[in-house]
Protein backbone atom coordinates (compact mmCIF):
# COMPACT_ATOMS: atom_id res chain seq x y z
CA UNK A 1 0.00 0.00 0.00
CA UNK A 2 1.00 3.41 -0.71
CA UNK A 3 1.17 6.06 1.74
CA UNK A 4 -0.85 8.22 0.27
CA UNK A 5 -3.72 5.48 -0.96
CA UNK A 6 -7.47 7.10 -0.46
CA UNK A 7 -10.22 4.96 -0.42
CA UNK A 8 -14.15 5.99 -1.05
CA UNK A 9 -16.79 4.55 1.33
CA UNK A 10 -20.24 5.74 0.24
CA UNK A 11 -22.96 5.69 3.21
CA UNK A 12 -20.16 6.19 5.69
CA UNK A 13 -22.75 6.74 8.63
CA UNK A 14 -24.17 3.06 8.21
CA UNK A 15 -23.14 -0.20 9.42
CA UNK A 16 -21.41 -1.82 6.91
CA UNK A 17 -19.66 1.04 5.77
CA UNK A 18 -18.25 2.03 9.22
CA UNK A 19 -17.13 -1.73 10.17
CA UNK A 20 -15.19 -1.46 5.69
CA UNK A 21 -13.87 2.75 7.26
CA UNK A 22 -12.68 1.27 10.83
CA UNK A 23 -10.63 -1.81 8.93
CA UNK A 24 -9.70 0.39 6.44
CA UNK A 25 -7.99 2.95 8.85
CA UNK A 26 -6.12 0.00 10.86
CA UNK A 27 -4.60 -0.24 8.08
CA UNK A 28 -3.26 2.87 7.61
CA UNK A 29 -5.31 3.71 4.30
CA UNK A 30 -6.75 6.85 4.36
CA UNK A 31 -10.72 7.08 3.86
CA UNK A 32 -12.86 9.20 2.54
CA UNK A 33 -16.55 8.63 3.24
CA UNK A 34 -20.13 10.02 1.86
CA UNK A 35 -22.41 11.68 4.41
CA UNK A 36 -26.16 13.27 3.82
CA UNK A 37 -25.21 15.84 6.85
CA UNK A 38 -21.69 16.96 8.06
CA UNK A 39 -23.72 16.94 11.51
CA UNK A 40 -23.71 12.88 11.76
CA UNK A 41 -20.26 12.88 11.91
CA UNK A 42 -18.87 13.43 15.73
CA UNK A 43 -21.16 10.10 16.33
CA UNK A 44 -19.65 8.23 13.29
CA UNK A 45 -15.61 9.79 14.41
CA UNK A 46 -16.43 8.95 18.36
CA UNK A 47 -17.21 5.31 17.21
CA UNK A 48 -14.02 4.71 15.77
CA UNK A 49 -11.67 6.19 18.45
CA UNK A 50 -14.01 3.97 20.58
CA UNK A 51 -12.71 1.21 18.68
CA UNK A 52 -9.02 1.98 18.69
CA UNK A 53 -8.48 3.95 15.67
CA UNK A 54 -5.94 6.53 16.39
CA UNK A 55 -5.63 7.85 13.10
CA UNK A 56 -8.67 9.52 12.78
CA UNK A 57 -7.31 12.23 10.74
CA UNK A 58 -6.54 10.14 7.95
CA UNK A 59 -10.54 10.44 7.94
CA UNK A 60 -12.46 12.70 5.85
CA UNK A 61 -16.32 13.54 5.03
CA UNK A 62 -17.89 15.28 1.84
CA UNK A 63 -21.95 15.37 1.52
CA UNK A 64 -23.38 13.15 -1.10
CA UNK A 65 -26.34 12.06 -2.02
CA UNK A 66 -26.73 9.33 -4.58
CA UNK A 67 -29.67 11.19 -6.19
CA UNK A 68 -27.77 14.52 -6.83
CA UNK A 69 -24.83 15.34 -8.61
CA UNK A 70 -23.38 17.66 -6.19
CA UNK A 71 -19.85 17.37 -4.52
CA UNK A 72 -19.15 14.27 -6.59
CA UNK A 73 -16.62 15.43 -8.78
CA UNK A 74 -14.69 16.32 -4.96
CA UNK A 75 -15.98 13.49 -3.31
CA UNK A 76 -13.89 10.85 -6.17
CA UNK A 77 -11.08 13.41 -6.32
CA UNK A 78 -7.38 11.70 -5.79
CA UNK A 79 -9.27 8.18 -4.32
CA UNK A 80 -7.71 5.52 -6.00
CA UNK A 81 -10.40 2.77 -4.77
CA UNK A 82 -14.10 3.06 -4.40
CA UNK A 83 -16.36 0.72 -1.77
CA UNK A 84 -19.84 1.91 -2.86
CA UNK A 85 -21.79 0.89 0.14
CA UNK A 86 -24.89 3.84 0.40
CA UNK A 87 -27.94 2.61 -0.60
CA UNK A 88 -31.47 3.54 -0.13
CA UNK A 89 -33.21 2.39 3.06
CA UNK A 90 -36.90 1.56 3.36
CA UNK A 91 -38.20 0.51 6.39
CA UNK A 92 -41.82 0.15 5.30
CA UNK A 93 -42.29 -1.92 2.04
CA UNK A 94 -42.57 0.76 -0.57
CA UNK A 95 -45.91 1.75 -2.37
CA UNK A 96 -44.01 1.36 -5.83
CA UNK A 97 -40.85 -0.70 -6.43
CA UNK A 98 -39.19 1.59 -8.41
CA UNK A 99 -39.08 3.98 -5.38
CA UNK A 100 -36.71 1.93 -4.04
CA UNK A 101 -34.85 0.87 -7.59
CA UNK A 102 -34.70 4.40 -9.34
CA UNK A 103 -32.62 6.10 -6.58
CA UNK A 104 -30.31 2.45 -6.27
CA UNK A 105 -29.44 2.27 -9.90
CA UNK A 106 -28.91 6.08 -10.19
CA UNK A 107 -26.90 6.11 -7.51
CA UNK A 108 -24.38 3.43 -8.25
CA UNK A 109 -24.73 5.02 -12.30
CA UNK A 110 -23.67 8.47 -10.84
CA UNK A 111 -20.97 6.80 -8.61
CA UNK A 112 -19.42 5.25 -11.30
CA UNK A 113 -20.02 8.02 -13.67
CA UNK A 114 -17.49 10.14 -11.52
CA UNK A 115 -15.19 7.26 -10.83
CA UNK A 116 -14.53 7.14 -14.29
CA UNK A 117 -13.85 10.73 -15.21
CA UNK A 118 -11.54 10.85 -11.84
CA UNK A 119 -9.48 8.12 -12.82
CA UNK A 120 -10.83 5.92 -10.28
CA UNK A 121 -8.83 2.17 -10.49
CA UNK A 122 -11.55 -0.11 -8.89
CA UNK A 123 -15.33 0.50 -7.80
CA UNK A 124 -16.50 -2.36 -5.68
CA UNK A 125 -20.50 -2.51 -5.23
CA UNK A 126 -22.32 -4.19 -2.15
CA UNK A 127 -25.68 -3.98 -1.26
CA UNK A 128 -27.94 -4.08 1.64
CA UNK A 129 -30.45 -5.72 2.74
CA UNK A 130 -33.53 -3.59 1.04
CA UNK A 131 -32.63 -5.53 -1.87
CA UNK A 132 -34.14 -8.65 -0.67
CA UNK A 133 -36.03 -7.61 2.29
CA UNK A 134 -39.32 -7.09 0.81
CA UNK A 135 -39.24 -10.54 -1.40
CA UNK A 136 -42.66 -12.34 -1.47
CA UNK A 137 -42.12 -15.48 0.79
CA UNK A 138 -42.52 -17.70 -2.02
CA UNK A 139 -39.55 -16.30 -4.06
CA UNK A 140 -37.16 -16.33 -0.66
CA UNK A 141 -37.72 -20.08 -1.02
CA UNK A 142 -36.82 -20.31 -4.68
CA UNK A 143 -33.77 -18.35 -3.42
CA UNK A 144 -32.63 -20.78 -1.12
CA UNK A 145 -33.43 -23.96 -3.32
Amino acid sequence: MEDKTTVLVTGGTGFVARQIILQLLQKGYRVRTTVRSLASTTELTKTLMVQGVAAIDHLSFVEAELTKDDNWQEVMQDCKYVLSVASPVFFEKPKNEQEAIRPAVEGILRILKFAKREGVKRVIMTSNFGAVGFTLPKQIGRIRQ
